[in-house]
Order: C-alpha cells, then sequence, then structure tokens
C-alpha cells in the first residue's frame, strides 16, 4: 500500500512537472509571435502559411460551394473604412480575396492596408448572382450603362477568418 502511494505521488509529481514544462515552451512561442506580430482573434502560429500564389492555385482548383482550413500569407489591399469588418488580400496578378472574420468576433485597424498579415481558417469559392452583381454596383454609384453590362455571374475567392496576425 505504501508502494502505491509512493508510486502515486511520483507520477503526480513528473505529470506536472511535464505540464509546466509544455506551458513554458508554449508561453515562449507565445512572445516571440507577439514580439513580431499584433494578433487578432484566435491566437495562431505563423508557421506553415502558404503564400500567396500557392493560395491563388488551391482557390482556382474549387469550385463554387468547396470549402478547405488553411493558413496563408498575404498583403492587405483594402480595409473596412468603417470599422476594419473585412479586408481585401492580394493573391498576385490583380486576383484578391475577401476576408471577413469569424462571428464578427474581430476587427482590423482602419491603417492597415499594404501590411502583411497570416490568415488561418476557412477558404470557400462563391458565385455572386447578376442581380446581386447589379446591386453592389448600383451601391457603388455605377452608370447605367455600367450596370447594363452585368450579364454573367462572379466567382468569387471568399475567406472566414478565425485569427490573424499582422506583421509589426
Amino acid at each position: 500500500m505504501k508502494n502505491l502511494l509512493r508510486l502515486s505521488v511520483v507520477f503526480l509529481l513528473v505529470l506536472s512537472a511535464c505540464k509546466e514544462n509544455a506551458n513554458k515552451k508554449k508561453d515562449n512561442v507565445n512572445s516571440e509571435i507577439t514580439a513580431k506580430f499584433d494578433s487578432f482573434g484566435a491566437m495562431i502560429s505563423n508557421e506553415g502559411a502558404l503564400d500567396s500564389k500557392v493560395m491563388l492555385e488551391k482557390f482556382k482548383s474549387m469550385k463554387a460551394g468547396d470549402t478547405i482550413n488553411v493558413k496563408f500569407a498575404s498583403k492587405i489591399d483594402e480595409v473596412c473604412s468603417k470599422k476594419g469588418c473585412w479586408m481585401k488580400l492580394d493573391l498576385t496578378d490583380g486576383t484578391q480575396t475577401m476576408v471577413r472574420f469569424k462571428d464578427y468576433g474581430f476587427f482590423m485597424p482602419l491603417d492597415s492596408k499594404d501590411r502583411e498579415v497570416i490568415v488561418n481558417g476557412k477558404a470557400y469559392v462563391t458565385e455572386t448572382s447578376v442581380a446581386d452583381l447589379k446591386h453592389y454596383a448600383e451601391d457603388a454609384g455605377k452608370t447605367k450603362e455600367e450596370i447594363a453590362k452585368i450579364t454573367m455571374p462572379k466567382l468569387e475567392f471568399a475567406f472566414e477568418a478565425d485569427g490573424v496576425l499582422m506583421k509589426k
């Protein structure tokens, strides 16, 4: 019985030491990330992020309705000027992806245009109808002639981010 008690105590000490060591390693990684990046939303790492060219190829291989979990790095082309509630990221060759934030849970700084970011979340392809495209064109103040030229639905690359790292 005494041996079982001693063994249990030793086991608990070893277990707590391992957990403490793992927490120290996690804290070191988090402080390295926060030294290099501002973090928004869920805490993510910068490891394993695809570059924007690879991400564009992944988007091109998808069809409307497809979704993949992915992390990639890019440059912010545009940010919502009212709240920072969305951003457009460059995918090279003038192609962009519209990024929104999971559950409207966080926003980006309004002055973050041209900053480098790493986003983590779900990439998907959506098809915007002609009616919606015309509506958006009207909202943007396009002329009747420009609106009349809209005759085909548009496939768009979209992204729902649960976490973002922005280089300091």
